[in-house]
């Protein structure tokens, strides 16, 4: 029966794509398994094949467990280390010992076991196949066929033993799907699953689109255009951010294509979602504006603290603007990554009258001075007292009515406010006590304690919010020592979860 074995490991190996020594790994597998069945015991076995001539062995093994006055758990494969010596004297625990017994026939197995295992290990093989070759094309657009149309989603097959899920949360609302349909996805994770697929698309990803794009526009793919970002409203809606790198190329035109062959291709392919296509601009007020058409922008007040801008519309392109649902404002937001405020020019007015009342009251105790420079600080575009004190000379001597004499004082008044900012906050931590807890903790000595306190940091909990890097500002402090602190301060975190996982484990 020896060329039955390697007729059967060539044929499963050509029809399979399967290494041929995953074959022979699952027919010594299957043999070993005919073989403990025939055996009343609950043995151990081994079977090896010759790769060659399809010759096979069998062997009976004890593992090899460490001397003991107990009783073995399982006498018929497990030996003592003394007795194992006996044959072999440089013999280790967790070894085997072996000894051949009678193999099975083969043919008598082929229908049966070798056929379930041989099966299993092949499935197994075109898993791992699978996951190897798609292992590095995590975000990479795939194509595939609809294999089926599941209550969780559809499978797409993709070819070489291959099938992939489409979330239904990752389908295009109201796409209709049917089996046979060639579909394209993003791919999006690549996972090792024991049963089910490995891969998993998506149909909404905004990096869909931006592939679909790359397809039908040669100039991306040449270099020559450049789509920065995407934003979607999966079927409904998307807008793609786009740029030239060469001045005598039209980045919208050469998107939208001849007759809007271009963009309506991409569109017919995410069921009808419409496209705007966007021109990029490095400067983020004229990037928005422009993200926010079909509406025009009256005035745009940018925040860079906050990251967000308030964006001025006419009151009867208000509604345009927001888009239906806010989808126009989120979709813009998403494609510039900046927070978007929408509001009429009557109410941008109002805002910036009432901020910069604020800022002039503000001015106006903060530096003692009069309405009428409090509001000269505010037309010229100051928000705060850090900037009167360290915007260069030179640029607020540009305005009008400021002469020399004038800015250096309310040069002065800013930084004394601010020095006097500090010499408050400063008094507040030196005030600062710490802790019973954190004085008598495990490592902790007073000076620390108290220097710890200064620096905002009073109980255990605090201190165990800190990282290393934290307490490296200390003068004199060490890594070692620092994340010991940290550790011991913790310890009641650690105890805790113990507690809770004790607690369940008894319920």
């Amino acid at each position: 029966m020896n060329k039955d074995i390697l007729t059967v490991v060539d044929v499963v190996s050509n029809e399979k794509g399967v290494a041929k020594e995953i074959i022979f790994e699952a027919i010594e597998a299957a043999l070993a398994s005919a073989t403990k069945k025939r055996n009343r015991e609950d043995i151990e076995v081994r079977v090896s094949v010759d790769r060659t001539t399809g010759d096979y062995e069998t062997f009976r093994r004890w593992e090899i467990v460490e001397d003991s006055p107990d009783p073995l758990e399982f006498p018929a494969r497990q030996i003592r280390l003394s007795d194992a010596r006996r044959q072999n004297p440089d013999i280790q625990i967790g070894g085997f010992v072996e000894e051949p017994m009678a193999s099975v026939e083969f043919g008598r197995i082929a229908a049966q076991t070798a056929k379930q295992v041989i099966v299993q290990k092949v499935r197994e093989a075109e898993r791992n196949q699978v996951l190897e070759a798609y292992r590095n094309r995590v975000g990479e657009m795939v194509s595939g066929v609809v294999k089926r149309v599941e209550r969780s989603g559809v499978i797409l097959d993709l070819g070489s033993n291959a099938e992939a899920l489409i979330a239904r949360d990752q389908m295009i609302p109201r796409e209709a799907v049917r089996p046979g349909d060639r579909l394209r996805a993003h791919l999006r994770e690549v996972r090792a699953e024991i049963r089910g697929p490995q891969l998993f698309l998506s149909r909404t990803a905004p990096e869909l689109l931006i592939e679909l794009f790359k397809i039908e526009v040669p100039e991306i793919n040449d270099g020559l255009i450049e789509i920065i970002s995407g934003a979607r409203d999966p079927g409904s809606r998307a807008k793609i951010a786009v740029r030239a790198r060469d001045p005598r190329i039209d980045p919208i035109g050469a998107c939208v294509g001849m007759r809007g062959s271009r963009v309506q291709a991409v569109s017919n392919e995410l069921a009808g979602e419409r496209v705007d296509i966007i021109l990029w601009d490095e400067n983020p007020a004229q990037f928005v504006i422009n993200a926010m058409a079909p509406a025009e922008v009256v005035s745009i007040m940018v925040d860079e603290d906050a990251h967000s801008m308030d964006v001025a519309v006419a009151e009867e392109q208000l509604s345009q603007a927001i888009g239906r649902g806010g989808q126009n404002v989120k979709l813009a937001s998403e494609l510039t990554k900046w927070e978007l405020n929408i509001m009429s020019v009557e109410q941008a007015d109002q805002k910036n009258e009432v901020e910069s009342q604020n800022l002039q009251a503000m001015f106006k105790e903060q530096l003692d001075v009069d309405d009428e420079v409090a509001s000269i600080l505010v037309q010229e575009g100051f928000s705060s007292i850090e900037e009167v004190a360290y915007v260069p000379e030179n640029e607020m001597l540009k305005i009008e009515e400021f002469d020399q004499d004038l800015v250096k004082e309310l040069r002065d008044r800013a930084r004394d406010v601010m020095l006097t900012r500090a010499i408050v906050n400063e008094e507040r931590l030196s005030d600062a006590e710490p802790a019973e807890d954190l004085l008598r903790m495990e490592g902790m000595d007073e000076a620390l304690a108290y220097e710890l306190a200064g620096r905002g940091v009073v109980t255990m909990e605090h201190l165990a919010e800190q990282a290393v890097d934290d307490l490296m500002e200390i003068e004199g402090m060490d890594a070692q020592r620092a994340g010991a602190l940290i550790m011991t301060a913790r310890r009641p975190w650690f105890e805790a979860a113990d507690a809770a996982l004790k607690g369940g484990a008894d319920a």
